[in-house]
């Protein structure tokens, strides 16, 4: 695209201002770094959503109506890492209903807000547990807090990381896989490059969409 040869111009006009001015340290890694992953991990906006429904309307006779009738995608990124996180183990495996109605109980606990990691950490597993959480979740919220905590989870900087390097950045936290990372990076970080292929709720859209007799397979769906 041109926006892509504008910041590989760039790029090139970085590295000769470099090797002309040795006094200039910004490392060359990193403009390159900040030129990929802008170029390949475009985000969500009004723009970019509208080009979305207008090719998908073009291209695919199904889910044109579906497009007309549902209207463009209201994902626009953020930068509430933490609470997207706890909020995702909330959802995982539950309705959107299910999961409202514990958070909803979960931030009660707190006085109406949403806790951070040391407030979080005063509770017990049982604690949880009887408002909704299963044991697996409340110790995966506790994990995650401690994580935040000591350090080991940062969320500095995450607009330079690609999506890979994001997923394996988060993964180290225990109950947080692929499915929960994929909608952190398109529903926290709004990637518009991000199709969560092991979603049941996409897998079953897709076989009542187009009359399947079965769920597709990830690779089908790619």
């Amino acid at each position: 695209t041109s926006f892509f040869k504008i910041l590989t111009v760039g790029f090139q006009c970085f590295r000769h201002t470099c090797a002309i001015n040795p006094r200039i340290v910004v490392p060359q890694r990193w403009f390159y770094k900040v030129c990929f992953t802008i170029s390949r991990s475009m985000l969500i906006t009004d723009d970019v959503a509208a080009q979305a429904a207008e090719y998908l309307s073009k291209h695919d006779l199904v889910l044109r109506p579906v497009i007309a009738e549902v209207g463009l995608t209201t994902m626009r990124p953020h930068t509430d890492y933490y609470r997207e996180l706890v909020e995702s183990i909330i959802g995982q495996q539950l309705s959107i209903k299910a999961a409202a109605a514990i958070e909803g109980r979960f931030v009660a606990m707190f006085e109406g807000e949403f806790p951070t990691p040391e407030q979080i950490l005063t509770k017990s597993d049982e604690d949880l547990r009887a408002i909704g959480f299963s044991y697996a979740k409340a110790r995966y919220v506790r994990d995650l807090a401690v994580h935040v905590l000591d350090g080991t989870v940062t969320f500095t900087n995450l607009n330079m990381l690609s999506n890979d390097e994001i997923v394996g950045e988060f993964t180290k936290v225990k109950g947080i896989g692929e499915w929960t990372m994929h909608m952190f990076l398109m529903f926290c970080m709004g990637r518009s490059d991000v199709l969560p292929v092991g979603d049941l709720g996409i897998k079953n859209g897709i076989r009542a969409l187009y009359g399947l007799e079965k769920a597709p397979t990830p690779d089908e769906i790619r």
